[in-house]
């Protein structure tokens, strides 16, 4: 059942909720009893955020909650441990044999949901499958080489040239059967921007700890225990998890998501809005889990178009100047965004990095430029826009903490330079698909994962839009031939002290031109039930195999 269908009197709670009274979070808990199933067993995960899996095609769609559902099923070659340190997953082990070549050695007796044996050929299949244009992973994919197979448990991986961080971008990969690809048609990954569906949209077959059991997008999907698979009883020391069924259920609104919490109708939330921590903190038998993710909450702007296509301005797109991008800048409030609407769980930044490693902690590339708003003024009337202009800003409104609320926070705050933004606020199903097609005047976007090499943001995310995954999710089609050179250089230079310089050359670039603009890093916190055990990871991301549920 769609919690999000369900109004008058839970509606009217919601808003009392909002409001911060205790009773009113009662009488949700009550009301999110009668709506949800009835309490299933002790070792069922029930688990919750506001928006739900874009597929199950485990190469089609590059985004946090979406790679998250998929790992439940589907692995890749290796995996991040709880300090997000790369070890054994499919593969046992692995050498560089070369500037240009990697081999692995892949796990025996491993094999696919379906009872197929895991092969070299699967490696194979899965890389290249990754590559194509469709795919938000080919930028990865195609950084990796040429996969070879040697035999049936050994892959080679041939580069054209050096890869820094080559085992961080094969860590994207997901594996896939190659039989059953092809027994399905499902031999590329579907096209999600333009609407397709596959026989992969609602169904997989991984080699993972869960096979997936039902899909009702936007309504459930549940996951059973895999005994066979090669983690439990030792195989992965850290696998001692005892959760036999996941029941995942998307819950959009805020005050019905914790308040199904509170009454025991789940067990643990990945989001929890941050306005209500402090009241969850007092609540018996719910706590709460805080930590910093590695992600950067950002906002984009269309540089590639004469005129924007949600604009007010006839023949003029005031992005393409830089004093437009550096007066917007200067007008964020970031001090209140951070301590009226965050509740104090955000790190504002000037960085463009989801951590500061990925600019090797320089302060001055994490420093912000000051709110000022007779600078922000100064320069819109130089640019020659002293009256402003109208745009609309597109937001996804179930996916990064408070998106739709930070946007219109930015609305209020750059009406004080005449800028009027409409905000278009959306769900991530729809929300992708039209960035992806680039059909946006202004956007919010968030970036992050457990990689804090600067290589994951500097290519996909900056660089010029290319033929091989560059510039993939710069969606707003900045072009900055200085930078890109820069960047594309840090992309394949060995020596690590020379690879820095370039990194910050590059970094300073972008910022100097203010192609995009920084807000803040998400701190997330996780709330659950008392007798639910989970480990919090800087990626933001529920590894299952690591959850105890206890007796109640």
């Amino acid at each position: 059942m769609n919690l999000t269908h369900f109004g008058g009197p839970l509606a009217r709670c919601w808003a009392a909720a909002r409001a911060g009274t205790r009773a009113s979070l009662t009488l949700l808990a009550v009301l999110a009893s009668a709506a949800l199933p009835a309490a299933v067993s002790a070792q069922t995960l029930r688990w919750a955020t506001q928006g739900d899996a874009l597929t199950m095609d485990p190469q089609s769609q590059n985004e946090g909650l979406n790679n998250s559902l998929n790992g439940q099923v589907y692995e890749r070659l290796t995996r991040y441990d709880r300090q997000l340190n790369l070890a054994p997953s499919l593969a046992t082990e692995w050498q560089q044999t070369g500037p240009l070549t990697w081999r692995f050695k892949l796990r025996q007796g491993v094999k696919f949901h379906d009872g197929t044996p895991f092969t070299a050929d699967d490696v194979v299949f899965s890389v290249n499958r990754a590559k194509s244009p469709v795919s938000t992973f080919s930028v990865y994919a195609n950084a990796v080489g040429t996969p070879v197979a040697i035999d049936p448990l050994t892959v080679e991986f041939r580069l054209d040239k050096v890869n820094p961080i080559f085992l961080q971008h094969l860590d994207s990969v997901y594996i896939m059967s190659r039989s059953w690809s092809e027994k399905h048609k499902v031999t590329r990954p579907l096209d999600f921007k333009n609407k397709e569906e596959s026989h992969a949209s609602f169904h997989a077959n991984g080699t993972g700890p869960y096979v997936l059991a039902t899909r009702q997008p936007g309504i459930k999907t549940t996951f059973k225990r895999n005994p066979a698979w090669w983690g439990w009883n030792g195989g992965r020391a850290d696998a001692t998890g005892n959760v036999q069924e996941i029941v995942y259920t998307p819950i959009s609104n805020d005050a019905t998501r914790l308040a199904a919490l509170i009454s025991g109708e789940i067990d643990f939330v990945l989001d929890p809005a941050p306005r209500d921590i402090p009241r969850l903190r007092s609540i018996s038998g719910v706590k709460v889990i805080t930590g910093p993710e590695n992600r950067i909450i950002f906002i984009g702007m269309d540089q590639q178009r004469d005129e924007l296509i949600y604009g007010s301005m006839k023949d003029k797109n005031p992005f393409k100047d830089v004093r437009v991008r550096r007066a917007l800048y200067h007008a964020v409030d970031i001090e209140t965004l951070r301590t009226k609407l965050m509740n104090g769980l955000s790190v504002p930044t000037g960085g463009y990095t989801p951590s500061p490693k990925g600019a090797y902690d320089d302060p001055e590339l994490e420093s912000r430029l000051p709110f000022d708003l007779a600078a922000a003024r100064r320069l819109m009337t130089e640019a020659g826009y002293a009256e402003g202009f109208e745009v609309t800003l597109d937001c996804p409104n179930n996916r990064y903490v408070n998106d739709e609320e930070i946007c219109l926070a930015l609305a209020a705050m750059w009406a004080q330079i005449k800028v009027k933004i409409k905000v278009n606020g959306m769900p991530r199903s729809t929300y992708f698909p039209k960035m992806e097609k680039w059909d946006t005047s202004m956007y919010m976007l968030g970036w992050g994962g457990a990689v804090t090499d600067a290589e994951t943001t500097l290519t996909p995310v900056m660089r010029n839009p290319g033929s091989k995954g560059e510039g993939l999710y710069n969606y707003g089609r900045s072009r900055n031939d200085n930078f890109d050179k820069l960047a594309a250089a840090s992309s394949v230079e060995p020596d690590a002290r020379k690879r820095e310089a370039i990194v910050k050359q590059a970094l300073r670039e972008w910022r100097n031109s203010v192609h995009s603009l920084p807000l803040h890093r998400q701190m997330i916190p996780w709330a659950a039930r008392q007798n639910i055990e989970v480990v919090h990871r800087a990626d933001n991301w529920l590894e299952v195999p690591w959850v105890q549920v206890g007796a109640k």
